[in-house]
């Protein structure tokens, strides 16, 4: 990812990684979906911004930077401390995020 910072209402950048660090996501979001499912992957500290549809297939992947996914919904900005190994989902984008183990 090049280089470059976001400029969040809500303040200082709060995740642990990097602003520009790469991120997994489905091209629904690209597309406009809201994004209902994270999760921060334990075996290589991934995050991954889906939109909770169960039927993805890899063609639908794409590789984002996660300050700008955080720029375009700053409701993520409370899963900065998502623990690795964890996912937070939810029922729309007006609903709390419910953490679990992944």
């Amino acid at each position: 990812m090049t280089d470059h910072t976001h400029a969040l209402k809500t303040g200082e950048w709060p995740f642990a990684d990097p602003e520009n660090v790469a991120a997994f996501c489905c091209r629904h979001i690209l597309d406009g979906r809201p994004i209902l499912r994270v999760t921060h992957d334990e075996e290589d500290g991934a995050w991954q911004i889906l939109c909770g549809d169960d039927s993805h297939v890899s063609e639908d992947g794409r590789l984002v930077c996660l300050g700008c996914m955080v720029k375009r919904d700053e409701s993520l900005v409370p899963l900065a401390d998502l623990p690795l190994g964890w996912c937070a989902d939810r029922q729309d984008a007006d609903s709390p995020w419910i953490r679990e183990i992944n």
